[in-house]
């Protein structure tokens, strides 16, 4: 018998810990290879902690609602024979993930600083919530008490509050309308603060009748709804659109359909066609792939194309599961790809790192039966494209014997992009590009 230490794995960057939210196995229980043993919450996402191994859970080293770090023996396994060598890639990225969270911390809790008052001591061991330790560092760095603490709105699992949350208050409570008359220094100008106040009031005010019914958001649904709100906040958006003749796609794609999922176990459908597309288009238009530095002063050229591609959930929300290295991808990989990861988006079985490390991002509007739309970037990125629905349309046809009006299949590409880095003819020729690639689909093409 040999004992085998299960720890917490990579959870894709700037993840440097999580929460144990429940235990799905308890000390005795026989566990299988790639069983689940716990489940566990980021600020980024829910998951469970899958076994590596068979054998017989022996001991849990942390608790329900245990912080625990990226890397630590959350469990022991006992296993026959010899237990296996030790997985050491924490030490790469962990001390990295660290850093960056470390920085986060600092540079959002220098921000909030010149709304706030100077630091005092808290003592949070007399609260029955659960805090995390970051939790608790902010709140001693900004002198908020447990009373204050215990009075801000979770976001998190079972309500708990996140470092969002708290940031949320702080800003909230340094932009706190002012009971005193204060002067513009621009001007010199008085102003009437008590006006303001009731201003302030009254674009607050939410009226609420007897049979309205209130409902709390989801906590997917806020972290979706903070960072839609941060990225119209850090990037300039403006937008290209294209109209795209995709009848040989959808002649190839219905001749073929049958045989390939014969063949392959798998549906064949046109999102692998554009993905396919897309990736050829960003090969040839690299600077599309690129990130900005907070500080929006330099710009990260990345060398992986890995293309997010956002999936509707059942309870309406929306994620974004990666498919990494796309270009490398050929038809039959992309298809497998794509399938395997919406289905599992639905059944809310991605692992942490399959919704990180996307460079650039598609959403299809045309499943809702949208023709086009604005979709909003996906930050760090600087672009996203969306695929809006297939239409049969009436055109015109150029032939060596002269014009006519046929019946073509067609949809419209609407291209996002941000401003800062990204001008008009860049963000206009890669959806051109896009386009190209789509209308000249080999329709002879063999699978």
């Amino acid at each position: 018998m040999a004992k085998f230490e299960l720890k917490l794995p990579k959870m894709g960057e700037s993840v440097a810990e999580a929460t144990i939210t429940n235990w799905l196995k308890e000390v005795g229980d026989t566990i299988e290879m790639d069983e689940p043993v716990l489940e566990i919450a980021t600020d980024k996402v829910d998951s469970e902690v899958p076994s590596e191994v068979d054998g017989k859970l022996i001991e849990k080293l942390f608790e329900a609602n245990d912080v625990v770090k990226v890397g630590d023996t959350i469990a022991i396994i006992e296993i026959e024979g010899d237990a296996p060598e030790d997985n050491d890639d924490f030490e790469d990225s962990s001390d990295e993930q660290n850093d960056e969270a470390v920085a986060e911390v600092a540079s959002s809790v220098e921000n909030a600083k010149t709304h706030t008052a100077a630091p005092s001591k808290s003592d949070f061991s007399e609260s029955d919530k659960f805090y995390s330790p970051l939790v608790k560092n902010i709140a001693k760095e900004e002198g908020i008490s447990i009373e204050q603490l215990e009075k801000i709105q979770g976001s998190g699992k079972d309500g708990r509050v996140t470092k969002n949350d708290i940031f949320d208050y702080i800003k909230n409570k340094g932009t706190e309308p002012k009971s005193v008359a204060t002067s513009s220094q621009a001007n010199g100008e008085s102003i009437d603060t008590k006006r303001l106040e009731k201003t302030v009031a009254k674009q607050e005010e939410i009226i609420i009748s007897g049979e309205d019914q209130i409902i709390e958001m989801s906590r997917m649904g806020k972290m979706i709804a903070h960072h839609m709100q941060e990225s119209i906040k850090t990037s300039a958006h403006v937008q290209s659109f294209i109209e795209v003749d995709v009848t040989n796609v959808w002649n190839w794609r219905n001749k073929h359909k049958n045989e390939f999922q014969k063949r392959e176990g798998e549906k064949l459908t046109f999102t692998p066609i554009f993905m396919e597309a897309i990736a050829k288009a960003i090969r040839d238009f690299p600077l599309i792939n690129i990130s900005v530095n907070p500080e929006g002063t330099k710009v990260i050229k990345k060398k992986d194309i890995n293309i997010g591609m956002a999936a509707a959930l059942p309870d309406g929300n929306l994620i974004v599961p990666v498919i990494k290295n796309a270009d490398r991808l050929n038809l039959v990989g992309m298809a497998k790809a794509v399938n395997d990861l919406a289905s599992r988006s639905r059944m809310n079985k991605l692992k942490p790192d399959e919704i990180q490390g996307g460079t650039y991002t598609v959403t299809n509007v045309g499943t809702f039966g949208s023709i086009m739309g604005t979709p909003i970037i996906n930050q760090p990125q600087v672009a996203i494209l969306a695929l809006g629905a297939i239409r049969k349309m009436p055109a015109v046809i150029e032939t060596p014997e002269g014009d006519f009006i046929g019946i073509r299949y067609k949809m419209i590409l609407s291209h996002s992009y941000d401003h800062r880095v990204v001008n008009g003819a860049m963000g206009g020729q890669f959806v051109q590009r896009v386009a190209q690639y789509l209308e000249g689909f080999d329709k002879d093409r063999e699978i």
